[in-house]
């Protein structure tokens, strides 16, 4: 429905052929194995998000001398699953070849490939999807990554979740700063924070960004809103324990960073996926959001640059900062 906004790759045709019928990636596929792993709970945050009241979230310290600070999506802390659950995925693949006593023809994705994920996992028995499009399990809530092991064998299915457990609330609906999520469980990526600070690779719409608050990378805003989540472990994987600063980004400090810097700082992170680009790009309308006049300096040094993305946001910033004092 051209909601995907610049994410061609869902539209493609090859991938959506793959996505009705498994067996075009793995022609063997008899079976397939859904799983499950819990990244970390937002609430860890040491200063928790207020939640929105009128569509508007700031967090900063203004007038208190303290740098303003971002947000990032809790499943971005730290290492990027797309490096630590391969080797998970083909470990479990080589002790089934070994319990079954022979090679089982294979295929794994976590994110990565042309199936319906959430479906999938229904199927399977881990859960529903949620009126925010999550997948929601009734004892660990929805904080958790999704991966999957297409496999040559018949194995014994699970019982589908069917029960929709989301009843009359409307939470995740109504906290949405950019109204994406639709009453259908789908949402409109071109307005969905996540999209618009990860996948989006141009300037953001002018009437979104006073709606992004603090957020640089991701939004967990329809989760930590969900009745379902307090539920959810205090903590999840080691893997993704949080990085230092990961949570809550100085937004000054973040501004002045170098490509060296920025590709070191995070290597193995999904945070990469932003590029420094798009990550400086979020960090200004941020800076915006905040209206610390104490970010002004920062600002404008950054105008020096040669990005003409990142100056197009810096501006703005400096106009809404100018605005609000």
């Amino acid at each position: 429905m051209g909601r995907h906004g610049q994410m061609a790759y869902l539209a493609d045709e090859r991938a959506r052929s793959r996505r009705l019928d498994p067996r075009r990636i793995l022609p063997e596929c008899r079976s397939i194995l859904v799983l499950g792993i819990r990244h970390s709970n937002p609430a860890l945050t040491p200063d928790p998000l207020p939640f929105p009241t009128s569509g508007m979230m700031v967090e900063g310290r203004v007038g208190t001398g303290e740098s303003p600070h971002g947000r990032v999506a809790a499943y971005a802390w730290g290492a990027d699953y797309h490096l630590v659950l391969p080797e998970r995925l083909r470990a479990l693949v080589t002790s089934i070849e070994v319990h079954a006593g022979h090679t089982i023809p294979n295929h794994w994705y976590t994110d990565s490939g042309p199936i319906l994920e959430r479906d999938l996992a229904q199927r399977a028995g881990l859960g529903w999807i949620g009126k925010n499009t999550c997948l929601i399990n009734p004892r660990i809530g929805s904080y958790f990554l999704l991966a999957e092991i297409l496999l040559g064998v018949d194995l014994e299915p699970d019982l589908p979740f069917e029960a929709d457990r989301c009843g009359t609330c409307r939470r995740c609906i109504e906290a949405c700063p950019t109204g994406c999520i639709l009453p259908n469980r789908t949402l409109d990526a071109r307005r969905c924070i996540s999209y618009l600070t990860i996948e989006l690779k141009r300037e953001i719409s002018l009437d979104l960004r006073e709606h992004m608050g603090p957020w640089v990378f991701g939004c967990d805003i329809c989760q930590m809103v969900c009745p379902w989540n307090r539920f959810a472990a205090p903590d999840g994987d080691p893997a993704f324990a949080p990085r230092p600063g990961a949570p809550r980004p100085d937004l000054v400090a973040e501004l002045a960073l170098s490509p060296r810097e920025f590709n070191r700082k995070f290597k193995d992170s999904p945070m990469q996926r932003a590029r420094r680009r798009g990550y400086l790009r979020n960090i200004a309308v941020a800076l915006g959001n905040a209206g610390d006049p104490a970010a002004v300096p920062a600002l404008e040094r950054t105008l020096s640059g040669d990005e003409p993305l990142l100056r197009e946001h810096v501006i703005w910033a400096l106009q809404q900062i100018r605005e609000r004092n």
